[in-house]
């Protein structure tokens, strides 16, 4: 699954979806949820999240359009009502979401704690470090608007977020797995898909390791020593790719964040990413000074690389149809409750039903162990 990434045209829509087919994704995610959790465990419905192409088709299988950027927040949308109802009992949550929701992440952590076999301090430092590597550290010209973050009660996760990008109306979507994630500053992703963005900073990287030693070594010096650094490095006749990058950095507004870096005393460059008004610019100022001055080569690399069953929104390929879509809902919720009896037949035929597709198309997402 690490190595799941793609691109995928998302364009960015407006509008919501239908009230009447709102309600029905959350009634269809509840039973999905249901019976992969009874499969699989919570662990298993995590890694399914995490997989960008099988959250593709889980979009399009509960009705929403497969090009929107819109698939992205109401799916998550969706699979939070479906959990508020279903959560406690399989022990799986879901936090955040769109715009000001998304700050709502560490709340709603806190709210579940109780529930728990963890601490709830590093599910919350894990949702704030993966928005704030796909806002500063990883500048591809998308801006984050939504951050959804699942957990379990062992403290597995996953986060689904999206940028948008206004100047091409385009979205990108971010995936991460808590059991993917050795190191949040390098290759951290389970995997994104979105359109190739012309112009990318990517300081988590394998290749920019020689940066990211390097930038904690420059925030340890004076402020007033960076600002006039990279006041000279925007005299100086530079390739054009650092040209665009300096472009919009000015030295003297830069100060207030060295200065903050500089008082962190962070250790790595984690330890400086996790800093308060450490942000994108000040990230790119060291960067771009810590190539120049000691040489390391920072990557320019980026890191970005579907079908219907009930018809789409739009109407495309055709409208939603809500008879088959209804009787898919009571197909998988007869399949549960007869699996929560000791009867596991009809989940059986679904799992053999499963399983002929996949010697159709080919594996679709790594297959977690099944349950004893």
């Amino acid at each position: 699954m690490a190595g799941r990434t793609g691109t995928a045209d998302l364009p960015l829509h407006g509008g919501h979806a239908p009230r009447w087919l709102f309600a029905r994704m959350v009634r269809l995610s509840r039973e999905i949820v249901l019976v992969l959790a009874d499969e699989f465990g919570t662990e298993g419905v995590l890694a399914r999240l995490s997989d960008p192409c099988w959250f593709q088709g889980l979009g399009c299988f509960l009705g929403f359009d497969w090009h929107s950027s819109g698939l992205t927040t109401t799916a998550c949308g969706a699979l939070k009502e479906a959990l508020h109802a279903v959560g406690e009992e399989i022990g799986l949550w879901a936090a955040g979401g769109k715009g000001a929701a998304s700050r709502r992440t560490p709340l709603e952590i806190a709210e579940a704690s109780p529930k728990l076999a963890v601490e709830p301090g590093p599910l919350v430092y894990a949702s704030r470090m993966t928005a704030k590597v796909d806002s500063a550290a990883l500048q591809d010209g998308f801006q984050i608007y939504h951050h959804a973050f699942f957990f379990d009660r062992a403290g597995r996760w996953c986060v689904i977020q999206q940028g948008m990008n206004e100047r091409t109306a385009m979205a990108r979507r971010y995936h991460w797995l808590s059991d993917h994630v050795t190191d949040f500053a390098c290759e951290p992703h389970a995997g994104i898909v979105g359109p190739r963005s012309d112009l990318v900073l990517n300081l988590v990287a394998r290749e920019s390791e020689g940066v990211r030693r390097a930038i904690p070594e420059l925030a340890r010096e004076p402020p007033d020593l960076l600002v006039n650094e990279l006041g000279r490095a925007r005299r100086m006749t530079l390739p054009r790719r650092h040209a665009l990058l300096l472009a919009d950095l000015d030295p003297r507004r830069l100060r207030s964040v060295f200065l903050s870096a500089y008082e962190s005393e962070a250790a790595d460059f984690v330890g400086l990413l996790a800093t308060p008004g450490v942000g994108a610019k000040g990230l790119r100022a060291l960067a771009l000074l810590g190539e120049l001055l000691y040489g390391v080569p920072v990557s320019f690399r980026d890191p970005a690389r579907f079908a219907y069953a009930h018809g789409g929104k739009d109407g495309t390929p055709y409208p939603v149809d809500r008879e088959t879509y209804d009787r898919t809902v009571k197909v998988l919720r007869r399949a549960i409750q007869r699996a929560q009896l000791g009867e596991r037949d009809e989940l059986a035929a679904l799992r053999r039903l499963a399983s002929f597709e996949g010697t159709l198309t080919g594996p679709r997402h790594a297959q977690p162990p099944e349950r004893g």
